[in-house]
């Protein structure tokens, strides 16, 4: 077992590719979210066939964006792979979520703006993901942006404190260890305010603690901190939480 000072067992893998759990059940409301969450829980009585969910990495969108297109029925997509799938087939689906509008290349914009005129045009239930506004994507044609200002934007932002002690108390929960509230704290004022960062510390610290057969302590916790980039603070003991 890795001790005092050692580095983490060689069993602790950082891949941390895991699928997160999307279901409805599994997301949480604060005051970050609750605005999207909202407007996305119209649907279908939404102000336009097609929405914008802006915000930043690790706040949730994708989350979001996969409970919607299971009510929905939404074929998902990523911006990225708009030219290879083409506007017209594209246009035949139920709904659509194209997510990771950041990522979109030329030629990909120009397969947007054909798709979002049939889009328009059919009424088709559109959900948009990506980090910035409209106007800070630098997307081409120019006349696609005049189409993306026309769609109703709603911002996610990072999640606040109290989402994530909620989150990181679920997964805790998930994954068997208790969701101690001094665990839950110490993890929370370390962490980036990002529900992926919560995921890849709770996840890291599972498979530490069964590598070593340990129990959860704050060394342990720091040391898992320490390892996914988190400030872990100073040296601390094997106290349990």
């Amino acid at each position: 077992m890795a001790r005092d000072g050692a580095g983490l067992a060689p069993q602790l893998t950082l891949d941390l590719a895991g699928a997160p759990e999307f279901g409805a059940r599994d997301f949480f409301v604060g005051g970050s979210n609750e605005a999207a969450a909202r407007l996305i829980g119209r649907w279908p009585d939404w102000p336009d066939c097609v929405l914008l969910l802006n915000g930043p990495a690790g706040s949730g969108k994708s989350h979001l964006g996969a409970i919607w297109a299971a009510r929905a029925r939404a074929r998902r997509l990523r911006a990225a792979d708009l030219e290879a799938s083409g506007p017209a087939a594209l246009a035949r689906e139920p709904a659509l979520l194209i997510e990771d509008l950041d990522a979109l290349t030329p030629a990909g914009g120009r397969a947007f703006f054909h798709l979002l005129n049939l889009v328009r045009e059919r009424a088709l239930p559109t959900l948009l993901t990506a980090r910035e506004a409209p106007e800070r994507l630098g997307v081409e044609p120019p006349d696609l942006l005049s189409r993306l200002r026309l769609a109703p934007r709603v911002e996610i932002g990072a999640p606040d404190d109290a989402l994530m002690r909620m989150v990181l108390g679920k997964l805790l929960t998930d994954h068997q260890i208790a969701p101690d509230p001094k665990l839950v704290a110490y993890a929370a004022t370390r962490l980036d305010s990002s529900l992926d960062a919560a995921r890849r510390f709770v996840e890291a610290l599972d498979r530490e603690a069964l590598a070593r057969k340990s129990r959860v302590t704050r060394r342990l916790a720091g040391q898992v901190l320490a390892a996914i980039g988190a400030p872990a603070g100073e040296e601390e003991d094997e106290e349990e939480f």
